[in-house]
């Protein structure tokens, strides 16, 4: 019994420092939203022209900083695609990934369908100041809410968009 209390211990401390490591590494990786991002008008590779203030004014929106040369984002984007189709609110910003039409190609080989806005220069994602992909930016009534890094599961996509929504 009392190896069973130490294990439960050792794995306890285990799991608040993995904590805090990710909190610090989330804290250091975060985006930084330039000036006035929220009434900028961003064009999807469906040629919707939106904006983030507009997508996040009635309930909070997930945006999906993303590549198609990232290994992890082969993980994370099946499941930003799961979210959207679930209803809830997304929007997506491929970054470097090639021209509208390598994108849409991409897309349609992994069949996916996600509103995507293109930044193949990287232009936007510099004003955000991405330095890791996956990046999910939860944006609500036009302000950013919360942020991180990496891989993240479906239900940690569905908990951030209903905690900013509460």
């Amino acid at each position: 019994m009392a190896k069973l209390k130490r294990w439960g211990r050792e794995l306890l401390l285990l799991a608040l420092i993995a904590l805090a490591v990710v909190t610090v590494m989330d804290w250091l990786n975060a985006p930084q939203a330039p000036p006035a991002f929220d009434a900028q008008t961003l064009t999807t590779l469906d040629g919707e022209r939106v904006s983030l203030a507009q997508l996040s004014h009635e309930r909070p929106l997930l945006v999906y900083f993303w590549a198609s040369w990232c290994g992890v984002c082969r993980f994370t984007t099946p499941d930003v695609a799961r979210t959207q189709a679930a209803g809830g609110n997304v929007l997506t910003v491929a970054l470097r990934s090639g021209d509208d039409t390598q994108v849409k190609h991409w897309l349609a080989r992994k069949r996916l369908a996600l509103p995507v806005v293109n930044d193949p220069a990287g232009t936007l994602s510099a004003q955000w100041q991405i330095g890791v992909t996956p990046t999910f930016v939860v944006v609500s009534q036009g302000k950013v809410v919360q942020s991180t890094t990496g891989w993240t599961s479906y239900w940690g996509m569905k908990l951030r968009l209903w905690w900013a929504a509460v």
